[in-house]
């Protein structure tokens, strides 16, 4: 997530350069999981996903429980949660300009925060300028090609939820991530 939004809009139609060039981004995973659906909305896999994502740097944060988080009704994020969210998917915060221009076209609360609605909106014109972005970016926040969360960066979580997790059903869907599968 790390061009800005005009490039995004402006390079959502074919791309020729693609080894696929009548395929749409978004589309072209062989394995069956798609990022957007036929109408160029993001699916409900990567909306689940995305609410996973969304859930780490949100205000309020979400009730922790087993599998993926989902944002709380009315979630969004601070300024310190985008910049903490751009820097854990790009290594950076966003500049002043980029913010500015994701809080003037993205669904945001009255004030400024961008909502999940404007979170999905992001990922939807990501997705549709560059789907490889985007699967780069949910492999930074370790989910596989299937949209399985696969990997749990244990430094997301405090060291006593680390116990109370070593302590829990073996096959709860943090620790099996085969137990998480959002491509059914």
């Amino acid at each position: 997530m790390n061009r800005a939004l005009e490039d995004l809009r402006m390079s959502a139609a074919l791309r020729y350069e693609t080894p696929e060039p009548e395929s749409r981004q978004g589309r072209r995973n062989a394995r069956g999981v798609q990022l957007l659906e036929p109408d160029g909305g993001i699916s409900m896999q990567l909306e689940a996903c995305l609410g996973h994502i969304f859930s780490k740097y949100c205000t309020p944060r979400p009730q922790k429980r087993p599998g993926l988080l989902a944002p709380p009704q009315g979630a969004f994020l601070t300024p310190q949660g985008l910049d903490d969210w751009a820097k854990d998917t790009n290594g950076a915060p966003f500049d002043e300009e980029s913010k500015e221009e994701l809080l003037m076209f993205m669904d945001c609360t009255d004030e400024g925060g961008l909502t999940f609605e404007g979170f999905l909106q992001v990922y939807q014109l990501q997705t549709e300028a560059d789907e490889e972005e985007t699967w780069r970016d949910l492999s930074i926040h370790g989910f596989d090609r299937t949209l399985r969360l696969v990997a749990t960066r244990r430094e997301d979580y405090e060291m006593d939820d680390i116990a109370e997790m070593d302590m829990e059903d073996a096959h709860s869907p943090i620790h099996d991530p085969d137990a998480i599968d959002l491509s059914q």
